[in-house]
């Protein structure tokens, strides 16, 4: 089937747009299923920016709405699976052994949050399809703690489909302007960020702090 060319409002060779357009182009609705999913295994590749284009490319009827929304969700599922099997790859046994060797932490500290994971791992999984950053990295624990495969396939679909929905009808709806939607989650992706830097400083310095004390003590 001919396609018809998606026209972007930057030159189709300009950075990941670029790709992402090329692909859609060449390959329809499985072109931006295998941008997505390759967005799910290098998150330097912002889905913010290839999913409003993908519902750009819908809304110029390169493909269907229908097609964009099935194919970005398959390839956000199997992007994720592919790092859920690298976790189970990886095993606690190795991540324990792993992490012992890490500075500033303790076996206990991999022990609580795999406890925390046991309990909160659904809520985890679903939700963490949602924000940036995380959207990638959640898959990993999943496969070391080995949740269900079955339900982890389940909540990765519903969260990504959500994610997916909302950033691609954006994309649908501002015609023209999709590439506005790259400003608005590019600040969610920052303050994200910027929240999980001060986390790690924060319990750093609790560390050190703790070490000093138990010097001073001893």
């Amino acid at each position: 089937m001919h396609l018809m060319t998606l026209a972007l409002p930057q030159e189709p060779s300009d950075g990941i747009a670029g790709w992402a357009a090329d692909l859609v182009d060449a390959m329809g609705g499985p072109g931006a299923g295998l941008a997505i999913a390759l967005e799910n295994l290098f998150p330097p590749l912002p889905s913010e920016v290839i999913l409003p284009l993908t519902g750009f490319a819908a809304g110029q009827g390169v493909i269907s709405l229908a097609s964009a929304l099935f194919w970005t969700t398959l390839g956000s599922v199997v992007g994720a699976l592919v790092l859920y099997w690298i976790g189970m790859l990886v095993g606690r046994r190795r991540m324990h052994a792993i992490w012992a060797k890490l500075p500033l932490v303790k076996t206990s500290d991999l022990d609580r949050t795999e406890q925390w994971f046991e309990k909160h791992g659904t809520k985890a999984v679903f939700i963490g399809r949602m924000v940036p950053i995380f959207r990638s990295l959640i898959s990993i624990p999943a496969g070391v703690e080995r949740m269900p495969l079955p339900v982890f396939a389940l909540l990765t679909t519903l969260g990504s489909l959500v994610w997916n929905t909302v950033l691609v009808m954006a994309g649908y709806w501002l015609g023209d302007q999709w590439d506005e939607v790259e400003t608005y989650v590019g600040v969610f992706s920052k303050v994200v960020l910027v929240a999980v830097l001060v986390a790690i400083v924060v319990y750093v310095v609790m560390r050190f702090r703790g070490r000093d004390r138990r010097r001073h003590a001893s």
